[in-house]
């Protein structure tokens, strides 16, 4: 068989797990609890271990997957310098302004000394701006200002002198921080062309910006932002906060009119609150940025957003935008975050970053109710394959499908609101129980006390002995040859004789009937016996149906009173603090009475509790007492005579050592002759299960 290794990328196909693969993750909790619904959210909750030794993640794995990926964003990104991309952009504008201006004074000086006024060259091509001052159109070497042109170089060099001097001093008085230069430069007269260009594709590029990180993809469409669009965006916002008033005081917005005019402005949006949504979550965004940053760096950002919108109407505008946005959704999810990384953030980049933490904190926050409630439904599933992938998601699906797949493989049930167990998954339980128990066995060979008893009948053993007259002729045919090889050597026809032969012995199997006593009292959860006790009833239920089905077996728990459970209900079998007194009296007269009505030979009582008798049965009536009185003692020692009587043996399994318990089951002992086992809960079922099978089979043959 060829295997091939490859390193994961997401294509290779993994096989999913089984129905009993969610059955034997439940078993545990199932026995302990015995509530499917329950059993499954706890599942749903840690995930599950396939028989393949696969890990299925579960709600609270994928929960941690959520918080490593949001801190080691925070330990890998820094915000200190979000606007240092700005400052770049400006200082290159600056350095180009005040080179063109040293270039054009060293042109005027080498023309003033040549005594020619030169040839003006002509203005290049540029943009025009939205707004703020024209184009370049300061003198040329040797040109002064206005139209008017002069034959004195000299003179046209002193005045592009003084020009000069007042704009380098101009930009010398520029602010420090990115808004105030912005505020400063949207007046200035450029001298060089290629620094009013470099500014005005800067000044488009911060105005789409900023509009798209608060009005969505309105943008798309709109790359110039020319007085034209800027009035178009003016009357879209004028639209919108009319319809958002419309909302917040209960009118019908006219949603469908607004998209037939500005539609090509939503792409994608179908509703009024898919559109809130989205502007709200890029409200939030920056607000978490401008939280996020130093006080300096705030009022830097804040200063800059001011001096970006110079139209009155658009600023007023977007400002009610924002009161509109507040007052539909007073409780804004805006966060402060800590980073603490080295690499560093343009303003854009941040801005994605917060709606990255966003999307975070919106998973984590529905993780942790989907964990809290044992629901996987709860989880937007494409939110979490767009922040943690393909197979994170699919994992997702998985645990979502967990109750689909119990419910067609037949192991689970609804009934109303409710779940149930079917009779298959419950002996599906019984027979993991049962493995796990006999697993423990194969280890430490606890109480196996053969006896060989010869005869004919019986089922086939794998042990084998010397063919004897009379047995059955269940041959072993590789011991006898080989007993024929021994005695000839190697060599060809192998010749038999009669001593050669091996045969198989066989196992005498008898009819049983059992009665399992369970004490369901109290101390049996204080002393964390009674998932043990039920395990075992679940195992021993598991090993009749299918290795003895002729057998009887019937579950018996007592506290004060005590009450037959059929076997179907064992899964979901429950005790409580008001499960009070040791009925041992009422237990053995159920358990003689239900052995009464098997007509074989073989009857015994496996009897399981933690405690002596402190309660007994007046007629219909229970009593309760504790420390245990003469009355109770004698009412349960001639119960136990009476078993005696009717051949019932009783085999008691102490899970406690008290001086009462221990007294108690050695009187019964003497009387009925059966066996009395101080065992810990660990243990339990390992030696119930021994006695039973030491009293069930007989070697013979």
């Amino acid at each position: 068989m060829l295997i091939r290794y490859s390193r994961w990328d997401g294509s290779q196909s993994l096989p999913d797990f089984d129905a009993d693969d969610l059955l034997a993750a439940m078993a545990d909790d199932l026995v302990a609890d015995g509530d499917p619904r329950r059993a499954l959210e706890r599942l749903w909750r840690r995930g599950l271990r396939t028989r393949e030794g696969r890990e299925v993640p579960g709600l609270r794995d994928l929960l941690e997957r959520v918080r490593r990926q949001r801190q080691g964003l925070l330990d890998r990104h820094r915000l200190d310098g979000v606007l240092d991309e700005l400052r770049q952009a400006l200082e290159v504008v600056l350095r180009t302004e005040r080179q063109g201006i040293e270039r054009r004074l060293a042109e005027a000086r080498r023309q003033a000394i040549d005594g020619g006024a030169g040839e003006r060259p002509a203005l290049p091509p540029g943009p025009r701006p939205a707004s703020g001052p024209d184009p370049p159109r300061s003198p040329e070497p040797g040109e002064p200002s206005g139209a008017e042109t002069g034959p004195d170089p000299a003179e046209r060099l002193r005045q592009l002198e003084a020009m000069a001097a007042e704009r380098l001093q101009r930009l010398d008085q520029l602010p420090a921080d990115p808004g105030g230069q912005i505020r400063g430069l949207q007046d200035y007269p450029f001298m060089d062309v290629e620094a009013w260009q470099k500014f005005q594709a800067l000044m488009l590029r911060l105005r789409s910006e900023m509009m798209r990180n608060q009005i969505g993809g309105l943008m798309a469409g709109m790359r110039s932002l020319s007085p034209g669009e800027m009035q178009a965006i003016r009357d879209m916002l004028g639209d919108l906060n009319r319809m958002l008033r419309a909302r917040a005081s209960g009118a019908q917005p006219d949603f469908q009119g607004f998209m037939k005019k500005w539609g090509q402005l939503f792409p994608g949006v179908n509703d009024l609150d898919q559109l809130l949504a989205d502007l709200e979550r890029r409200a939030a965004e920056m607000e978490s940025l401008l939280r996020s940053l130093a006080p300096a760096e705030r009022r830097e950002l804040e200063e800059l957003q001011d001096a970006l919108l110079r139209d009155e109407g658009l600023k007023d505008e977007l400002a009610e935008l924002g009161e509109n946005l507040r007052r539909l959704a007073p409780d804004r999810q805006a966060n402060r975050y800590r980073m603490q990384g080295r690499d560093p953030l343009s303003l854009q980049q941040a801005l994605a970053l917060m709606g990255t933490l966003h999307d975070l904190d919106r998973l984590e926050g529905d993780l942790r109710q989907a964990v809290e409630a044992g629901d996987p439904g709860a989880v937007d599933a494409e939110a979490l394959r767009q922040r943690l992938g393909d197979e994170t998601a699919a994992q997702l699906a998985q645990l979502q499908r967990l109750a689909e797949k119990l419910e067609e493989a037949g192991y689970l049930e609804r009934k109303g609101r409710r779940w149930e167990l079917t009779p298959a998954a419950i002996r599906k339980i019984g027979q993991r129980a049962l493995t796990e128990i006999f697993a423990a066995l194969r280890r430490d060979r606890v109480g196996q006390h053969a006896t060989d008893r010869r005869g004919a009948g019986g089922d086939r053993s794998d042990t084998t002995k010397a063919y004897e007259f009379g047995d059955p002729f269940l041959l072993d045919l590789s011991g006898t040859l080989a007993n024929a090889l021994r005695r000839r050597g190697p060599g060809l026809p192998v010749r038999l004789r009669p001593d050669d032969f091996d045969v198989y012995r066989t196992e005498l199997s008898t009819r049983c009937a059992t009665v399992l006593l369970v004490d369901m009292s109290r101390s049996m959860i204080y002393r964390d016996c009674w998932v043990a006790a039920k395990r075992v009833a679940l195992a021993l239920h598991a090993l009749i149906r299918g290795q003895y089905p002729r057998d009887q077996l019937e579950v018996v728990g007592f506290s004060l009173y005590a009450r037959r459970y059929a076997a179907e209900v064992l899964p979901a079998l429950r005790i409580s603090e008001r499960n009070y007194g040791t009925n041992m009296h009422h237990a053995l007269l159920l358990a003689r009475q239900t052995l009464g009505r098997h007509r074989g030979p073989n009857k015994q009582i496996i009897m399981i509790t933690d405690g002596e008798p402190t309660a007994h049965l007046e007629g219909t009536k229970a009593y309760f007492d504790y420390p245990t009185t003469r009355r109770t003692w004698e009412l349960t020692r001639s119960e136990v005579v009476r078993c005696t009587r009717e051949g019932i043996r009783i085999n008691t399994f102490m899970l406690e050592d008290s001086p009462g318990l221990i007294r108690f089951v050695a009187d019964l002992a003497r009387i009925n002759r059966g066996r009395a086992l101080f065992v810990t809960p660990e243990r339990l079922g390992e030696y119930v299960l021994v006695d039973f099978l030491n009293g069930r089979q007989k070697r013979v043959g």
